[in-house]
């Protein structure tokens, strides 16, 4: 939000309601630090368990619940000092509070770091006779199950040091692509709508590619991979080192492949991966019939992927206020019964969301809290239509984060990656369905649709294509192939052309792509988008047909955390990843509204 004098404002001229209340955590800064130095003291109590876990069932049980007392402690701490500091990047106190915190994690994950390799030294049988002998200690059984689970690929206690001690070494390909991507590539100017010359960025280039103007697009495009193309063999080798990296690290731990064990950190089987790739190969007519529509809504005589981005409705401006946004939220989300809008409004009303943005304040949207506390939302307020959705998105995170904590202890009251994105998800796609329905107004109701459309073309569609392409430089590398330039440019062009048909011209330079996508360095991550997208279509879509009953199956899957593994969660909230029905039916709703948009476009045309 500006001043009347047309700056941004400073924190201290935000309203105090539409900041959060961290208060909640610890009333005063002081309490904070008294807090700190007592847990500073707990540390020191872990000493006398470090050697001795193989003793005693009571022994192992009295330290993992110091673990998850100290945990819980460390994570308030933390979160409270990574907020304070995100409202106000510039506020010199908080600076040091948040690297006081940091240091705290540190140093807690280190003194701890003795815990699993010492349980994963007591025999198996012993370790069910202590389960069986302390009944307090049966609430671990499923932690302790995942330790185990892992017995095959943890090395010995030698050979697990020098692994750490070369994680520098062989963590470089990441770090290398990091300091060449955001430090030291520079882009050149590029001419505006109103024929400007502004700089080319990371951050500005989805604003050129937006652009009503398609040369605008197609400068911006050309400039982009232009620039990634002159260093194009040194990212070449900066991602090959990072296959290797996986390739290496799977071997050692005795994996048949990198994916194998990526996935088994959360225990999802490899079909799950293979489904989604699978499916939505046989459904990519669907993408194919939109990138037509597209062209046909834009009027180009030739659409190109510069053009994917740019709005298809013109003259619809759909603005919203934080109240008005509100109220699309509570009756948007009402299928979800009374007891999650009374939360909604819990949060609304009891400040869990920092709103405006404000000199100093950390860019973009996110959910927080930690065990103990209550969800925490920081939004930097516009009031358009994506920042109503983005308000949904979160909320989604935090009452998930709610329910968990609610009902889960300490050790389980978190959730996976795996699961994390279909809570936020879910919410959109109700909110969507909601604003769908309830508009008159025809050009609103194509905006909608395109906006959902868009949505699914990128987390499904490409994100899929992502982990198709990650998975095929995987295997190359694992058969001894060398990840030339050429070779991933070759295929990534051709994967592209795949997935987006005949109806866009391929321009050359998409090829380069695979350059600038920083998820090709987290080993297997971008699979997760869209799975977890198309789980929250899938549940939204039982949510609105069958009612209460897939509600109750939805408030389990909110409820559970981690106390079961996430394919079983999704499993009892009705969507079953093994199989390929719920991406099939995700994709049946993409058919369902690309038809709806068609057929408006048709009518207004």
């Amino acid at each position: 939000m500006t001043t009347e004098t047309g700056k941004l404002q400073t924190r201290d001229q935000v309203r105090e309601d539409r900041t959060w209340r961290l208060e909640d955590i610890f009333e005063t800064d002081a309490l904070w630090e008294e807090e700190r130095l007592s847990v500073l003291k707990e540390l020191d109590k872990f000493k006398q368990y470090q050697g001795k876990l193989n003793e005693s069932a009571d022994d192992l049980y009295q330290l993992l619940k110091l673990e998850d007392q100290v945990s819980e402690r460390v994570g308030k701490l933390y979160t409270y000092a990574h907020m304070r500091y995100d409202q106000d990047t510039t506020n010199s106190y908080y600076q040091g509070l948040n690297a006081q915190a940091q240091m705290l994690y540190t140093q807690t994950a280190s003194i701890m770091s003795f815990i699993v390799p010492e349980i994963l030294q007591i025999d198996p049988d012993r370790l069910e006779r202590f389960l069986e002998e302390k009944q307090e200690l049966k609430m671990y059984k499923k932690a302790l199950n995942e330790i185990t689970r892992q017995r095959a690929h943890i090395l010995s206690e030698r050979e697990e040091a020098l692994l750490a001690q070369a994680s520098e070494v062989i963590n470089n390909p990441s770090q290398t692509f990091g300091m060449l991507n955001n430090a030291d590539l520079t882009f050149p100017e590029v001419k505006d709508e109103e024929g400007k010359q502004i700089e080319l960025t990371h951050g500005r280039y989805i604003n050129f590619l937006e652009s009503t103007k398609q040369s605008v697009r197609h400068n911006a495009f050309k400039a982009m991979h232009g620039t990634y193309q002159k260093f194009i063999n040194t990212f070449a080798s900066t991602l090959s080192g990072q296959i290797k990296k996986d390739n290496f690290n799977a071997k050692i731990r005795n994996y048949d492949s990198a994916r194998e064990a990526a996935l088994n950190q959360n225990n999802i089987p490899e079909t799950v991966y293979d489904n989604l790739v699978e499916t939505v190969n046989e459904r990519l007519d669907l993408l194919h019939r939109y990138v037509t529509l597209r062209k046909k809504m834009l009027d180009l005589n030739e659409l190109h992927m510069y053009d994917m981005y740019t709005r298809l409705v013109e003259d619809v401006t759909m603005t919203y206020t934080y109240e008005q946004a509100q109220e699309q939220l509570i009756n948007g989300l009402a299928p979800l019964g009374e007891a999650y809008v009374t939360r909604l409004k819990e949060g609304f009303n009891n400040r869990w969301v920092d709103v405006e943005e404000n000199k100093g304040k950390r860019s973009g949207a996110y959910s927080s809290g930690a065990y103990g506390t209550n969800p925490y939302i920081l939004m930097n307020w516009q009031n358009n239509l994506n920042n109503v959705f983005t308000l949904a998105h979160e909320f989604g995170h935090s009452l998930h984060s709610y329910y968990t904590r609610e009902h889960q202890p300490y050790r389980y009251g978190n959730y996976s990656i795996f699961v994390a994105e279909v809570a936020s998800t879910c919410n959109e796609a109700l909110l969507n369905e909601y604003l769908v329905n309830e508009t008159k107004d025809a050009k609103q109701k194509l905006y909608l649709l395109n906006h959902f459309l868009d949505g699914f073309r990128a987390t499904v569609f490409r994100q899929t294509m992502f982990a198709e392409f990650e998975h095929k430089i995987h295997a190359l590398d694992q058969e001894g192939e060398a990840l030339t330039a050429d070779k991933l440019t070759e295929l990534y062009y051709n994967l592209n052309k795949k997935y987006f048909g005949e109806s866009v011209i391929h321009d050359q330079e998409i090829g380069l792509e695979w350059a600038r996508i920083p998820h090709f360095y987290f080993n297997y991550y971008v699979y997760q988008y869209a799975t977890g997208y198309a789980a929250a279509q899938s549940l939204a879509a039982q949510i609105l047909t069958d009612g209460q009953p897939a509600v109750e199956r939805y408030f389990g899957f909110l409820k559970a955390g981690s106390s079961d593994d996430p394919i079983e969660v999704l499993k009892k909230a009705g969507v079953d990843m093994t199989k390929k029905d719920p991406i099939m039916q995700a994709l049946d709703i993409f058919e369902h509204k690309l038809e709806e948009m068609e057929t408006l476009f048709k009518h207004l045309s």
